[in-house]
Order: structure tokens, then C-alpha cells, then sequence
């Protein structure tokens, strides 16, 4: 049934009650996260690069390739590459 205005109260409740659900969980998750990088940096590994590894693994081979291809090219462009601290090129 439809309450005033139109609007299906009952389902309207629903779909947020669902909705706040999931945002606990995300959060719940999210702290899950926080921890295992706490964890690992405790255990020496920098977490910066560990992010970054994450992200590079979520993307497809012809993807990073792109990324790293137009990184270089900027650095190369900057002068930034190929001398001491500078890029891989």
C-alpha cells in the first residue's frame, strides 16, 4: 500500500534499513583493513607501497602498462627520469 505523498513507506524503510546495514558492515570492514596494514607495518613493510601494490593487482596487465607508459613519459618530461632518484627509464 501506498502511504500520503505516494510513497510505499514500508518498503522506503526497507530499503534504508538495508542501506544502514551495509554501511556497518562497510565500516566494520574498513577498520578490518586498517588493521591488517597496521600489522604489516609492524612487521617492517612500508604501507604507502602496499597500498599502491594493492591497487596496481586490481587492475588488468594492458592497464598498468598504459599508467606506466604515461608516468614515464612525464617524468621524462619533468627531467625526472633516468638519473639518481628519478624514475625507471
Amino acid at each position: 500500500m501506498s502511504d500520503p505523498g505516494g510513497v510505499a513507506g514500508d518498503q522506503l524503510r526497507a530499503f534504508v534499513e538495508r542501506i544502514e546495514r551495509l554501511e556497518e558492515e562497510k565500516k566494520v570492514i574498513s577498520d578490518d583493513i586498517k588493521d591488517v596494514y597496521a600489522e604489516a607495518k609492524g612487521n617492517g613493510f612500508d604501507v604507502k607501497i602496499l597500498r599502491k601494490v594493492v591497487s596496481l593487482r586490481k587492475k588488468q596487465p594492458h592497464e598498468r602498462e598504459e599508467e606506466e607508459a604515461v608516468l614515464d613519459l612525464y617524468l621524462h618530461a619533468l627531467g625526472m627520469a633516468g638519473g639518481a632518484g628519478g624514475g625507471e627509464g
